[in-house]
């Protein structure tokens, strides 16, 4: 293999990032893509192409995730040398899920041209998928996510989730490249290519769900508290005054403070400052969720919490898909050593229950995730077709003045497609948003500033196909797709003999 070939996919990889969050630049996976699949359908045998596809994810998540950097060297007092590391060994790990693909792939390229197209997409979604779920999962840029929310593929999400427009943008990538391909320049691959985004023009015309009732006021509190002054004990009785003005400040019905955004354990919380915020919400006819640590048993395990206090009986919920090395330690005879190198309070959270329930407040059926866990679409719609309202709250100051948060935002607003509900954010730093259900930002705070953003957000009923079948469909359709290319490079071999 010429060594210029790994390096201008490492360039591909790389330059695939800008289709995502903060610049939406959706077009530029196709072509990334296309591209790439040039290099797979001219690479020699599996071996390259499994390399070709490893230096495109080496190039697409060192770019990609960069932020991550920050979060371990600047934030987590990680040493720079040992952050690098750690950053390049996850990146070669995130890059393996591309490399099983092109490997496979090439085993199947004496497929006829289309079904192996239809392969390339259903590969590609099944390692995206299969990257949410080894090792508790990080599908942080999954491939679908570069599409919403203007991409008529976006126009899947509800039916197929990000993981079904994954397939669709690989498939549309892989027909791209026979295309350009003279001996390929058929309609027989422009026409499949014309209707797939057409067709998804037309399920953007589709409301999957219907308002219920009228929109609830909501104020989302963004309270800017640097990351390393968040958990100082000098700085908490300004932190709690801080959340405390802008929670009076507002008259909405419902409040929504950011991921333990009160840094201290619930019984330590002093009852007269609850009471102040509980009656607040009770005079605004409604309720605020107050971001908390809950040690039920006392400090030997303790959740990662949210609490409403207001109109309604209290309610909570508890953070159920944990950070890896943030917010608990995997294997701890292996990595228990990391607890002794980071700077994280708290790093060993206890898990919440994943059958959880919307919480009833102000007026509607709250579905809480807490940061991370949006990132998870069949773990949300555990809380679905029940919930009215989609409410995510976080602390992405932890990513630093990166595309970090931007990204978090992107997969939010794939949450809400792929449920047909609103999704209102609240975040210690940004990015604070209204999202609807379509997908698209209506409101959100400036980063970075202390504030509130008080908007609308409109209640949903109702089930999109997601909701009622998660990923099953899409992991169906790949297992025929892929059974399909077999079945046909089994015929396509004994044809040759």
């Amino acid at each position: 293999m010429i060594r210029s070939e790994l390096l201008v996919c490492f360039l591909l990889g790389a330059l695939t990032v800008p289709g995502f969050a903060p610049f939406y630049l959706f077009p530029i996976p196709l072509a990334t893509l296309a591209l790439l699949c040039h290099f797979w359908r001219n690479s020699a045998r599996p071996r390259a192409a499994g390399l070709l596809g490893f230096s495109f994810g080496m190039g697409m998540f060192s770019a990609g995730v960069t932020w991550l950097y920050i979060s371990l060297h600047d934030f987590g007092a990680m040493p720079m040398p040992v952050a690098v590391l750690a950053l390049i060994f996850l990146c070669g790990y995130l890059a393996l899920f591309p490399a099983m693909t092109g490997w496979t792939l090439k085993k199947l390229d004496i497929a006829p041209p289309i079904v192996w197209a239809l392969a390339a997409g259903s590969l590609w979604a099944l390692s995206d998928w299969l990257r949410s779920v080894l090792f508790t999962g990080f599908p942080w840029l999954t491939l679908g996510y570069s599409q919403a929310p203007l991409s008529p593929l976006a126009g899947f999400a509800p039916i197929i989730g990000v993981y079904g427009v994954s397939l669709l943008v690989v498939l549309s990538a892989a027909l791209l490249c026979l295309l350009v391909q003279k001996k390929f320049r058929k309609p027989l691959y422009f026409l499949p290519l014309l209707t797939l985004w057409l067709f998804g023009l037309g399920l953007q015309q589709i409301h999957w769900t219907e308002p219920e009732g009228e929109p609830v006021t909501v104020s989302l509190l963004q309270g800017n508290i640097p990351q390393d002054m968040k958990w100082r004990e000098d700085q908490l009785i300004s932190s709690m005054e801080n959340y405390t003005r802008l929670a009076l400040q507002s008259d909405s019905r419902l409040i929504i403070t950011p991921e333990i955004s009160i840094p201290l354990y619930r019984n330590e919380v002093s009852p007269i400052y609850l009471a102040q915020l509980a009656a607040h919400a009770r005079r605004n006819n409604g309720d605020i969720l107050v971001g908390l640590v809950e040690a039920p048993g006392g400090r030997s395990e303790y959740y990662n919490s949210m609490f409403s206090f207001g109109t309604s009986p209290e309610q909570s919920y508890r953070k159920y898909h944990l950070v890896p090395f943030g917010e608990f330690i995997p294997l701890k005879p292996v990595f228990g050593w990391i607890i002794n190198v980071l700077k994280i309070p708290l790093s060993d959270f206890s898990r919440g229950a994943l059958g959880q329930q919307p919480m009833n407040i102000a007026g509607q059926r709250v579905a809480v995730n807490i940061c991370y866990e949006d990132v998870f679409g069949e773990e949300i719609i555990q809380q679905l077709p029940q919930a009215t309202l989609l409410a995510n709250v976080s602390n992405d100051a932890w990513f630093g003045r990166s595309i970090g948060p931007r990204q978090h935002l992107q997969i939010s607003q794939m949450r809400a497609l792929e449920t047909g509900r609103y999704m209102v954010r609240a975040t210690n730093t940004g990015v604070t948003a209204i999202i609807d259900e379509r997908g698209r930002v209506l409101q959100e705070a400036e980063i970075f500033t202390t504030t509130a953003l008080h908007g609308t957000a409109q209640g949903f009923a109702g089930a999109t196909p997601y909701v009622r079948f998660g990923n099953s469909l899409i992991l169906g359709l790949c297992g025929i797709l892929l059974g399909l290319a077999v079945l046909s490079a089994f015929r396509e071999t004994r044809k040759k003999r």
